[in-house]
């Protein structure tokens, strides 16, 4: 017999003998499968390993997430792309590669869905086929059914382990050096306003909770997200709040806006807002120029300058003001621009750091501090470089009231 038969079998055999008028605890379930797989093994041997995969197949349709909890359990894997029933990819060593894994049908990956979605509080159906939510363990999911989604419900999920990444880690994985690290801790301690930008899946979140290690743990932190994903463990004063989406009705939504004009009646020290992707945009900068220096948030951007633009786009999204003005706006509350990139290997690299001056001639003015230069490719085909100093820091004042010059 076919391992796949026997497994569905099981399974089919287990669900039928579990009591599902009370509620089951794990270990109530594991030994029902134990018990099917050594009947099972009577009739027809089975090896010590065959079991032990029959026993987790079983137990994870039941009680995890199907045929994706051996993906997210496993740590190499960093992204899982769900395009319908019987065709799921991941991430591992940012290469995109087929996981050989497919769901029963359609109905079990709704299933799926639908698990995960209740869990984050969220609610997703042919009324709402679109939503964000989390896991448990902060990884990132986003859902769009069908026949919004042409080929069957999509899912993506992006891990983030339970390991919060470090500084120290970026240093050992060639994302910045040792030098940019001590410069970066400088500008964080002297409450530089610091805007993280890059692709998707450049590392923005991982660089921001590397970021803020940095921060000194007696100050008063808000953090504000769509999807709580950031692991700041070493503030004790700190508030994370998170979006709540809209009813069924459409009412009682509390957005990032929301959040961010609530954030400032807190007392906060510094605002960490995860994504500036709408008209929050202006709330944060708002919130930046009216003495909350030090505070931190990304976006999706191609370069710093793209970044700049967008951040222009979505403040005349929510607001009539001259763009003269939107523009003194963002050079007054943002001095600092870190852009990432993911590199032909896969790789995630610091390209670049950009101090932001003042607005000339109509125009943000903004200056190079480091800029990455490929210097080529080793023999495992790894992308060779560094992070070259191209100018120094102009506007030392935070540097100077912190005492830190």
């Amino acid at each position: 017999m076919k391992e796949e038969e026997r497994e569905q079998r099981l399974h089919k055999e287990v669900v039928e003998q579990l009591d599902m008028t009370r509620v089951l605890g794990d270990e109530e379930v594991l030994e029902v499968i134990d018990r099917s797989i050594l009947a099972d093994t009577a009739k027809e041997y089975l090896s010590v390993k065959s079991r032990k995969q029959i026993r987790r197949y079983v137990f994870n349709r039941i009680r995890r997430l199907d045929v994706l909890q051996e993906l997210l359990d496993d740590e190499s894997i960093t992204e899982i792309m769900v395009n319908g029933p019987k065709h799921i990819f991941i991430e591992r060593g940012g290469k995109l590669m087929e996981s050989g894994k497919q769901f029963e049908s359609a109905e079990k990956l709704n299933d799926v869905i639908q698990q995960i979605v209740a869990k984050a509080n969220r609610v997703v159906n042919e009324a709402n086929p679109i939503v964000d939510a989390r896991l448990m363990d902060g990884s990132r999911v986003n859902v769009v059914l069908s026949p919004i989604a042409m080929d069957g419900a999509t899912l993506t999920i992006r891990k983030f382990g339970n390991h919060s990444m470090t500084v120290e880690d970026l240093i050992a994985y060639g994302s910045i050096t040792r030098e940019m690290a001590d410069k970066l801790s400088k500008l964080v301690r002297a409450r530089y306003n610091i805007f993280i930008s890059g692709g998707t899946g450049s590392g923005k979140t991982t660089f921001l909770n590397a970021l803020s290690n940095f921060i000194p743990s007696d100050e008063r932190i808000i953090t504000i997200e769509d999807s709580a994903e950031l692991q700041i463990r070493n503030v004790p004063n700190l508030v994370r709040l998170e979006v709540r989406n809209e009813n069924v009705e459409g009412k009682h939504g509390i957005s990032i806006r929301d959040l961010i004009k609530s954030s400032l009646r807190m007392r906060p020290d510094r605002i960490i807002v995860g994504e500036v992707r709408d008209a929050a945009a202006i709330d944060m900068l708002t919130a930046l120029n009216t003495g909350h220096d030090g505070s931190l948030s990304t976006g999706h951007a191609n370069s710093p300058e793209d970044m700049l633009s967008r951040l222009e786009t979505m403040v005349l999204l929510g607001t009539e003001i001259p763009l003269l003005a939107v523009r003194k706006q963002i050079a007054s509350a943002i001095d600092i621009i870190i852009h990432l990139g993911r590199l032909r290997d896969g790789s995630r690299k610091v390209l670049e750091i950009v101090e932001v001056l003042d607005v000339v001639d109509h125009e943000i003015e903004t200056k190079s501090l480091y800029r990455f230069e490929e210097t080529g490719v080793d023999e495992k085909g790894k992308v060779k470089g560094e992070l070259k100093a191209v100018s120094p820091l102009k506007n030392k004042r935070k540097l100077a009231r912190a005492g830190i010059l």
